[in-house]
């Protein structure tokens, strides 16, 4: 597609990630230290990829060496203070700690047998390099995921050693430092836990998937796609922009990459039709986090989801997760066609559109995305279910020279896959460390009793304050720190109520997600506001305003498991269906005001009250939903021709 819009330059996208995604924060070595690092990350990949296919590794082993390759190249890009990525050199400390990094990762492979002989008997090396990997993954998260999952694993980590002084219920007996740095490194219960076990696996062969789709330009794909089917419709860009960060929520697991990469081409389409910057932004912002919701390559805490819920694959994750995320878009959908009448908006001119014989010539670069689908459906494995995508992604990009992923490209993808694999890999570190202070102490049961007790065992209570945990833990957090944390603390709160078990799970991980562009830390709406020029905070209150129905869906689905497919049939499935869309049709139209004609106040409170009827799951309320909405549609479409009439009379 020819492009007719003025878009922010490759530079600028750099710089904006560079500000809002810590991840991108990285030094851009050449020379020697380049290239230690480029083969580095190589072989970070190739070794993923070895140990994935012929699986000859002990978990113990498998991590620490996971975990060596991610401290060490976290140290050699990440610097120890932002403001050394103007210098972009590596320091004497940095090459210390990446050695140091190195020693830790080689200790397991080396000392095994050792270690195993001991059972369970620590030597002081054993103590010393433990003690080492604990302070190195600290470091490593503050520089590459950010200093709040750092300050609370360290507060967890002070909560275990000082058990015995905290008040009420916190109080524990205490756990000693020596059996800290034991639970920490030589159990399966810390740093070389579940959650990094996750990242080693199925998080780091789907980011190399989708660094091998991105090879094949499947991004730009997603926005000619997206532009054939939406471009000309009542607001088309907004529509557009909302498609394909959808499509694009399953190449990239960063909201905040989304939202640079897909934005720098929807937000100046929208400017130019008519919308305000802060709504331009804000679009953007809440359909580019609301692609890490979209199945089947969800956000990475998806992934962890499979290994701390109990007998669930990632498809029955995948399958229930696909109404809500459908409701999701769909609200979102809703709220900015009802916006673009508002303002009078009128979709793209004929000559703007691509073309669409070249858009469907190019449609088999989706097949790699169905094969995930149907290889998941199967029953394989998530890491086979990768391992076979990037294999198709490689074949099918073959079938055109424009597309085809030469020598050259598949090495680059292997090098971009490992670095984007570096901040999860520490994130799931940090993880393990909260995971392992809450096992050691039994914090999750406590917090979670606490928590019933100060909803007093009600559930939307209860719901409402694990809402607040997530999304002020989101606010600082990566997804799958968020999610480790409050599904050990709070989850477990709302299945004590009775709450199915998937249910409670995906309640966190959505308001984990929703974090990213709830006001006042909005991070991916702060980065849409730097595409678009916007104000950024009236940009974040924008997002969050489009994106009601996140905060609407997960209640929804609480109070209505029949949405995820657990306990259901076809024609009651379809009824919550069809109630929920009415109800996000009302709750559109009074947040914006707008339906067929202008809403008077009274009208949009009536409006959001029917909608929240037609929501919540009970048959009296669905009735005297359908009730209202039946008038409220009846009096809209009336007026409406009214309107048209007078106008057609003069």
């Amino acid at each position: 597609m020819e492009n007719k819009f003025k878009q922010i330059s490759i530079e600028e996208q750099k710089l904006l990630l560079e500000k809002y995604d810590l991840e991108a924060s990285t030094l851009k070595l050449k020379g020697f230290m380049g290239w230690v690092v480029f083969f580095g990350l190589l072989f970070f990949s190739l070794f993923q990829l070895y140990s994935a296919i012929f699986q000859v590794f002990p978990k113990q082993i498998l991590l620490s060496i996971h975990l060596g390759f991610a401290l060490s190249l976290i140290f050699l890009l990440f610097p120890f203070r932002k403001k050394r990525l103007k210098e972009q050199k590596i320091t004497w400390f940095d090459l210390l700690l990446a050695l140091l990094s190195i020693g830790v990762g080689a200790y397991w492979p080396l000392m095994m047998d050792d270690i195993v002989s001991r059972t369970g008997m620590m030597t002081g090396l054993d103590f010393y390099v433990g003690l080492m990997a604990t302070l190195l993954v600290l470091e490593a998260t503050r520089r590459a995921v950010g200093l709040p999952i750092t300050m609370i694993s360290v507060i967890f980590l002070l909560y275990a050693y000082f058990g015995p002084y905290m008040p009420g219920f916190l109080v524990h007996r205490g756990v000693h430092l020596e059996g800290l740095v034991k639970t920490m490194f030589f159990t399966t219960e810390g740093i070389l836990g579940t959650p990094l076990y996750v990242s080693a696996t199925y998080i780091f062969l789907f980011l190399l998937f989708g660094a091998f789709l991105v090879k094949t330009g499947v991004g730009q794909y997603f926005n000619d796609l997206a532009v054939s089917i939406a471009g000309k419709r009542i607001g088309g860009p907004a529509k557009v922009a909302i498609f394909s960060s959808a499509l694009q929520g399953t190449i990239s697991g960063s909201s905040v990459a989304n939202v640079v990469t897909s934005g720098s081409f929807t937000i100046p389409m929208m400017k130019k039709l008519g919308y305000r910057k802060e709504f331009a932004g804000a679009v953007e912002a809440a359909a580019s986090t609301g692609g890490q919701l979209m199945p089947p390559i969800m956000g990475a805490a998806a992934f962890l989801m499979v290994e701390f819920i109990g007998g669930v694959t990632y498809w029955d994750i995948a399958k229930a997760a696909a109404i809500p995320a459908l409701l999701y878009f769909t609200g979102i959908w809703i709220m900015t066609h009802f916006e673009a009448k508002r303002i009078g908006l009128k979709g793209l001119k004929d000559e703007e559109m691509p073309n669409k014989k070249e858009v469907i010539s190019k449609i088999y670069l989706l097949i790699p995305i169905l094969m995930v689908i149907v290889l998941l459906m199967s029953g394989m494995s998530v890491m086979r279910a990768a391992l076979w995508s990037i294999v198709f992604t490689v074949v099918v990009s073959a079938l055109k020279k424009e597309t085809r992923i030469g020598w050259k490209d598949a090495v680059h993808a292997l090098v971009d896959g490992a670095r984007t694999a570096l901040s999860v890999a520490a994130a799931t570190a940090a993880a393990g460390i909260i995971v392992g202070v809450v096992t050691k102490t039994g914090l999750g049961l406590k917090l979670a009793n606490g928590l019933v007790d100060l909803a007093d065992g009600v559930l939307l209570l209860t719901l409402f304050f694990t809402m607040l945990a997530a999304l002020v833990l989101g606010m600082g957090s990566p997804t799958t720190a968020n999610y480790v944390i409050t599904s050990t603390i709070a989850a477990p709160a709302i299945i004590l109520l009775g709450v199915p078990e998937l249910a409670a799970h995906l309640f966190v991980f959505y308001f984990g997600i929703i974090a990213d562009i709830t006001p006042p830390v909005a991070l991916t709406a702060f980065a849409a506001a730097g595409v678009s020029g916007g104000e950024p905070i009236r940009t974040g209150i924008n997002s969050a305003r489009l994106a009601i129905a996140a905060f609407i869906i997960p209640y929804m689905f609480v109070l209505q498991p029949e949405l995820l497919m657990i306990d259901t049939t076809i024609w009651k499935l379809g009824w919550v269906l069809l109630t929920a869309l009415a109800g996000m049709v009302a709750i559109g139209a009074g947040m914006i005001g707008f339906w067929y004609r202008k809403l008077r106040i009274l009208e949009r409170i009536i409006a959001i009250a029917t909608g929240l009827m037609l929501i919540y799951p009970d048959g009296l309320t669905d009735v005297m939903g359908f009730i209202i909405f039946a008038i409220l549609l009846t009096i809209q479409f009336l007026s409406n021709q009214k309107n048209k009439t007078k106008i057609a009379q003069g």
